[in-house]
């Protein structure tokens, strides 16, 4: 692809929580012809996800907290997701770790990496790093509920992993990546 793009320019638009780029390029297209777009991206960092799972007693853990662009856009209840964060200085594996510490009150031993895909890559440039782990309540060493010092308030949930299931289908879950670690511990306990 390096033969196919020349950035003409680069402008920071914003520089906040996280940084927002307006870019200038050519893009030489498959037939040859060279146009010029503009693009803007997000970049806030890469960011790890995490699903526990007791398959004795077939429950998930999650969270509920309020999310102001979901409010903003009409959703008027805190969303239910998987727990999950920036890497910040952390690798993916560190990261998910001291997020399920902080967010959900558990100590997770095996945790198991599943893919790092690209959330929205039409304009952010943030990887989800996907992870399952299994749990059992002596893995529990506090509340959760987050870092208040973060402006966290999270609720955790335990709730069975068909109840996770039909919540998708009924619009009780709706944040994308909790979407696909449910479907995906769904589908891969049927294999097993």
């Amino acid at each position: 692809m390096e033969d196919r793009i020349r950035i003409r320019s680069e402008e920071i638009l914003s520089d906040d929580w996280a940084v927002l780029k307006k870019t200038v390029l050519d893009y030489r297209r498959r037939d040859g012809q060279w146009e010029t777009q503009i693009r803007q991206t997000y970049d806030r960092g890469d960011g790890a996800v995490i699903l526990p799972y007791d398959p004795e007693r077939s429950t998930v853990l999650l969270v509920r907290q309020f999310r102001y662009p979901a409010y903003v856009t009409g959703h008027r209840e805190p969303l239910i997701e998987a727990c999950a964060g920036l890497l910040d200085e952390h690798d993916p594996e560190t990261c998910i770790r001291k997020e399920a510490e902080e967010e959900l009150g558990y100590r997770l031993k095996d945790v198991e990496r599943l893919f790092a895909p690209y959330m929205s890559p039409g304009s952010v440039t943030e990887r989800l790093w996907f992870f399952i782990a299994r749990y059992s309540p002596a893995d529990r060493i506090s509340d959760g509920g987050g870092a208040p010092e973060e402006g966290e308030d999270i609720e955790v949930l335990e709730m069975p992993l068909d109840e996770a299931l039909a919540g998708i289908y009924d619009g009780r879950i709706i944040d994308a990546k909790t979407i696909i670690l449910i479907q995906h511990l769904k589908l891969n306990l049927i294999r097993a």
